[in-house]
Formats: structure tokens, sequence, C-alpha cells
């Protein structure tokens, strides 16, 4: 079955916009339904997001942690996959439009179309704070990390190497805690050997946190654990630091002046133009609030899920992770499948949480299991072995557990790559993730 016009499908016709977590896990969980799927992407790989510190800091190649759609879905007969960005969404004549003009036609719609970095009203910041949320963004990042340490070593003054040599990276959740933990090992291992003016162990590494804990979602002793050890490693960090202001050559945090040649963003996301594409009720972050069964208020057929939905259990939000949106992607299949064959959902929509993770460095993580924490050298393995387990692909899976294994017995990194240019997109041109 591949029908050249929507008109011509005689199933149940179902729009899975985003091949995230989320709406891969929805278009694989409807592999046996009678519907045709079509899933639309503007790119055309998955991209492992958790895993994309790694990229910007010389660990893993971007094809390491994506793996194209096509690839992906090539076993599924029911699916076809369409390469195309979405720039309105019709709910009366059930249609979505995309930027070059094709229409497609929809029974049921799914909008898995994920997050973005946002800098609280203050745009012109991306320019020199990259985010990371694409593989675009790993890359810039790497650049300009790389970059940093070339320039310091051809540096005419002390306070200009110094300053090249400073990195601050805002925001202390995981990724800013991973982010902040993988620079101390690339500059005081990896680079270690690698230059003769500088020496990348004085680098400077600076965590600056809004709030009074890093990992403000992990129990407070977990907290303390990452902040202690990243310390060790030799990371600042800065707690109840307000970052005031931004620019290439520093930043303003609290009213005090940092010197920095290289600032990471990390701390803050918000959602695609979801809610405004289909008119619906969003939170402060962009995301659509949703109901039980994981639909938008006023639309029986269409369903929000991952990072783009807002959705609480037992008056607790649901966390945006990978876990969770796949938990969403496989019930609103279930709700679908139910639907196309003539039931109506006979259950709503329960997130089982099965942990927290965070890696800090070299054999050491944090993990909340609710009842069981863990921390050090075995949370680091555990952590290791989860993320690899949520890779796409058996490829995938193999070359990351050698790349790294290879790396814990040599403290190399082999994606030490300059490459692009030192450009980045602006936030409209960022605005929709699909």
């Amino acid at each position: 079955m591949n029908p050249q016009d929507d008109n011509l499908v005689p199933l149940h016709r179902v729009l899975i916009v985003g091949a995230g977590f989320a709406g891969l896990s929805a278009a694989r969980a409807l592999a046996h339904s009678p519907a045709y799927i079509t899933l639309v992407d503007r790119r055309n790989f998955h991209l492992f997001q958790p895993l994309l510190y790694q990229v910007a800091t010389a660990g893993l190649n971007p094809s390491d942690i994506a793996w194209p759609i096509r690839s992906i879905l090539r076993g599924q007969a029911n699916v076809r996959v369409i390469l195309g960005e979405v720039s309105e969404i019709a709910a009366a004549p059930h249609t979505v439009s995309l930027a070059d003009g094709r229409v497609l036609k929809y029974d049921w719609l799914v909008l898995a179309t994920g997050a973005t970095h946002t800098y609280f009203g203050h745009d012109e910041w991306s320019n020199v704070a990259g985010g990371l949320k694409r593989i675009d963004d790993a890359t810039l990042l790497r650049r300009r990390i790389l970059l940093a340490f070339e320039r310091a070593e051809t540096a005419m003054t002390p306070s200009e190497r110094e300053r090249l040599l400073t990195f601050v990276v805002i925001g202390g959740g995981p990724t800013g805690v991973e982010l902040a933990g993988a620079l101390a090992e690339l500059s005081r291992k990896t680079l270690a050997s690698d230059f003769r003016i500088i020496d990348p162990d004085q680098t400077r590494i600076i965590l600056v946190e809004g709030g009074p804990r890093l990992l403000p979602t992990f129990p407070e002793s977990l907290s303390a654990v990452a902040a202690n050890e990243l310390n060790r490693m030799g990371v600042e960090v800065r707690l109840n630091c307000m970052v005031n202001s931004c620019d290439a050559a520093g930043i303003v945090a609290s009213g005090m002046r940092q010197q920095a040649g290289t600032i990471l963003w990390a701390a803050g996301v918000a959602a695609s133009p979801a809610a405004r594409w289909i008119g619906a009720p969003a939170d402060r972050a962009g995301r659509v609030v949703v109901d039980e069964y994981l639909r938008a208020p006023g639309f029986n057929d269409i369903f929000v899920i991952g990072d783009t939905a807002a959705a609480n259990q037992d008056g607790k939000p649901i966390p945006g992770i990978a876990p969770a949106a796949k938990q969403q992607g496989r019930y609103v299949a279930y709700v679908i499948d139910g639907l196309v064959r003539g039931r109506a959902p006979s259950r709503a929509f329960r997130y089982r949480h099965y942990g927290s993770l965070a890696t800090i460095g070299r054999h050491s993580a944090v993990i909340d299991f609710g009842r069981i924490r863990l921390k050090g050298w075995i949370a680091w393995w555990i952590w290791g072995l989860a993320h690899i387990y949520f890779l796409i692909g058996a490829r995938n899976r193999l070359l990351v557990a050698v790349q790294w294994f290879f790396s814990y017995l040599t403290y190399g990194r082999g994606a030490r790559l300059i490459t692009g240019s030192d450009t980045q997109g602006t936030p409209q041109n960022r605005e929709n993730p699909v």
C-alpha cells in the first residue's frame, strides 16, 4: 500500500508530526493497526537528545546518536515518512499544511513536535550562549569549545588566554551538570598533553544555577553529591546566581561580571508552536495543556505528547524525559487503534516513573529510583547501560558501547574535529523543532 494521494487511502488516516521518542513510539505501536500512518518531520533522522552533550564535548560523533527514520520504519508497511516542516494546522477540515505548499489530511492527528531552548525573553543571548537541542547545536558547541583551546594556544596576552580558557555553563539541571562534568574531563584528561603553550588543566569551568541547588528535581542528598563531585573535578559551582546578561566577552550574573570565552546554555526549554497552530491553551513554556487521554482540550481527534504536552498526574507534572515520551506514544497508539476498531479508550494515561538519572563524569552519576538512591561508580554504569538501551538500532548501541569502553580505558575522545562555521540560526528560525 503506497498511495500517491491521500484521497485514495481506504483506511483511517493517522498523521504524526515529529519523529522524536514520542512520535516514533506512537508510529511503531500502530504497526498492526488497520490505519494508514503518515509521519512528518523536518529532519530525516531520529535524534537521541540525552547524549547531545557527548557530541558537544567531542565524546561521540553525530551519527552515533542519530538514525534515519526511513530505516527505522522500513519494515512497517502501513507507514510512510515525509520530510517537511509544518506551517499551519486547520482543525475543521482536518488538514496540515507544510511549508512547501503540500497539504496532508488526517482523521487523527498526533503532535509530538518537541521543544527547543528558551532564553526567557532574551533571545539576543542565543548568538553567544549556545543551547543544546539539535545536532547543529552540538556541533556548533563542539566547534566553539575546541576553537577556544586553539585560540588560547596563540593568545597574545595572559588575560586573553585566561578568558579563552574560561567556560560558563548556565543551568544546573541534568544537561548543565553533564556538560560541566564532560568539559572538565575533556580539558583535564583528554587534552592534557595536546598543547605546548597552554595547560588545559588550568581551564576554568563555571556552572551557574539560579536556584539554591543543582538537579532540583532530584532529592537534596543527590544534589549535594553532584555539587561535591563537580567541585572535586575542578568545576566552580555558583548557586543562587541569576544571569543578567550575556555577550561575546562573558556574562553578568547577580551583578558580577565574569569574563569567559565560551558560554553554554542549559537553563530552559520552550515547546514548539503546536498550541498556537491549533489554538489550544498552553502553560508558560508553551506546552499544550492536555486531558487524561492526552488530547488537546476541545479536540477529540488531536493528541499531544512528549515535550509538546503539559500533562499532569496526581497533581504533579509528568517529566519531559524519554521514558515518559515513549509511554505517551504507546498509549496514544492504543487509544487510536481502539477508535479505529470502534472502541472507546477504557483507561486514562498513567505514567510509570522508573527513575531519574544524571551523570557527573567518569565513574560518577546519581540515580533516584524513589526509595533506592544510588551514586558513584555503580550509578555511572547503570546510567550508561540505560542510555545505550534507549538508543535506536543495534548498530548505534554497539558503536556507542565500544566507543565509551575505549574512552574509559584510554581517556581518549575520537571526535575532536572542528567543522562548520560559527553561526547560529535566529530564534525565529529555530522556532519549530519538527
